[in-house]
């Protein structure tokens, strides 16, 4: 948390904030969020002065594109979020990162635990840093039902672990993970590579609907409120949620009562009834 809905719907308000603007100052208030980096300096010094082109996004990863072929990597870890503000106002509790742009507005990153990061990388950087490392994006370039099948074949881990697994394919959490399983009526602790071809194609087409309703509703905001969106909203996808977090009450597709289950160090919500 945050997952790919949230990244994603952080994108979108970024965008006409950050798009076309020109960065005039950076202030790292923690040096942990530029650990990705060689020298800590070298993120303020890569951005600063440079336009942003139109923002993109791979799994769970935000990317700036800026002129000069640099790209302003973020990564919201578990806790963070970005928000958009003026110079005046008083920054959070945990603001870490300020980007200072030309229009006068500041983009501040805020994360508690410290787990994101901001980096801004080289071309070459980039392909080490990210597209070497993590999978086709869950809503841009879900893998096909054979593809799903390829890489899913002889894994004895539980299909749960593999739907969190980057490199598989990537922008899924917890808890979109379990929305997905409910979706497609498969329980989490299933081998991989036990589901058959109709399961795997159930599987397929249960991921890209339940990405867009969280994306559609702002992504999701637990109780703690570590993600908001940039404008402070929180997003209210947790109201309309059918496994995660809801243990001990009925399951809405089929009545049944959803128990929560441990799965590699990872709480698991699903439905015994309509999971096979």
């Amino acid at each position: 948390m945050p997952e790919l809905p949230e990244v994603e719907a952080t994108r979108r308000h970024l965008g006409p904030v950050l798009e076309g603007a020109t960065i005039i100052e950076v202030i790292v208030r923690r040096l942990r969020m530029v650990r990705r980096q060689e020298r800590p300096g070298d993120f303020g010094d890569r951005v600063t002065g440079r336009r942003i082109r139109p923002l993109g996004r791979r799994g769970k990863y935000l990317l700036a594109p800026l002129e000069g072929d640099i790209t302003w990597v973020t990564h919201l870890g578990m806790s963070g979020r970005m928000s958009v503000n003026t110079r005046e106002d008083p920054e959070l509790p945990h603001t870490n990162v300020v980007v200072r742009l030309d229009s006068g507005a500041e983009v501040r990153m805020v994360d508690p635990r410290t787990f994101g990061f901001v980096a801004a990388y080289t071309p070459e950087e980039l392909v080490v840093a990210l597209n070497d490392r993590i999978g086709p994006d869950a809503y841009e370039s879900l893998p096909s039902s054979r593809r799903l099948a390829d890489l899913l074949a002889g894994r004895v881990a539980p299909i749960k672990a593999l739907l969190l697994d980057q490199r598989v394919v990537s922008g899924l959490g917890n808890i979109y993970a379990d929305e997905i399983l409910h979706r497609a009526g498969i329980r989490p602790d299933r081998p991989a590579g036990s589901l058959d071809a109709t399961e795997l194609k159930a599987l397929r087409a249960a991921i890209r609907p339940v990405l867009a309703a969280g994306l559609s509703h702002g992504g999701t905001s637990l109780d703690d409120l570590a993600y908001l969106l940039p404008d402070g909203r929180a997003g209210d996808y947790v109201t309309r949620l059918r496994a995660y977090g809801r243990e001990g009450e009925a399951c809405r597709r089929c009545g049944g009562t959803i128990v929560r289950t441990v799965i590699r160090a990872r709480s698991s919500f699903w439905c015994p009834r309509c999971q096979a």
